[in-house]
């Protein structure tokens, strides 16, 4: 069974996990970031599309994206695969880690503890790729469905393009869920040596990941385009 310190540490992870995700859809409103830009450029993408003849590349771009998406839920089935063979093996990595780490507090029905939270994580990423993954076959059915644009008016125009961006929006957004999920897998992984890591490397993915929804090289390029 978790001591005290497992508790505190787990608790603290699934806080900062919730507390960022919250915080990044809240402040998304009121500072440019990621998502934002995002947003924008995807409209842009949709009005412009309405105003091609031939809507290919765009469905194009749709199948490449879904193919990424693919990629990341097909691995986190492999990966949740190898978790759940990994627990019929908890002692053997328990002594393992014991050696090769001294302070570790890992123990046989520990480490199966942990191995099923990190699969759980693996499970909620695998969830929100293939939801992604949906959403952006939805997209497609939106583009190959789009009206002749030199028929409609110009709020015409933006009505649907702005729709179809928000179906792409949404499914933008599962699949940062999904990465999401995949960093905090990563630092799960320190629980294996000590609930204190646990509790470093959370804060340390949190950081990671607000200086590249807020602050990166690539959001300053976005603003610019």
């Amino acid at each position: 069974m978790p001591d005290l310190l497992d508790i505190i540490a787990i608790t603290w992870f699934v806080s900062l996990w919730i507390g960022y995700t919250w915080f990044a859809k809240r402040r998304a409103k009121v500072q440019s970031c990621l998502s934002y830009e995002l947003r924008r450029k995807r409209t842009d993408w949709m009005r412009k599309m309405l105003s091609r003849e031939n809507n290919m590349p765009d469905v194009g771009l749709i199948s490449t994206l879904e193919r990424n998406v693919a990629f990341f839920a097909s691995s986190c089935l492999l990966i949740m695969a190898g978790l759940l063979t990994a627990m019929s093996s908890a002692d053997q990595v328990s002594a393992m880690l014991t050696k090769l780490v001294p302070w570790s507090t890992a123990t046989g029905s520990g480490v199966q503890l942990k191995i099923l939270f990190i699969t759980f994580i693996y499970v909620f990423a695998f969830f929100q790729f293939t939801w992604s993954l949906r959403q952006y076959g939805f997209s497609g059915v939106l583009v190959g469905a789009a009206p002749d644009g030199r028929a409609m008016t110009d709020e015409e125009k933006q009505l649907y393009a702005n729709r179809t961006a928000k179906v792409l929006d949404q499914a933008g957004h599962s699949f940062n869920y999904g990465l999401r999920a995949i960093y905090f897998s990563l630092a799960a992984l320190s629980w294996f040596i000590h609930p204190l890591l646990l509790i470093i490397a959370s804060v340390i993915v949190v950081a990671v990941l607000k200086q590249r929804e807020f602050h990166s090289a690539v959001l300053k390029a976005l603003r610019l385009c």
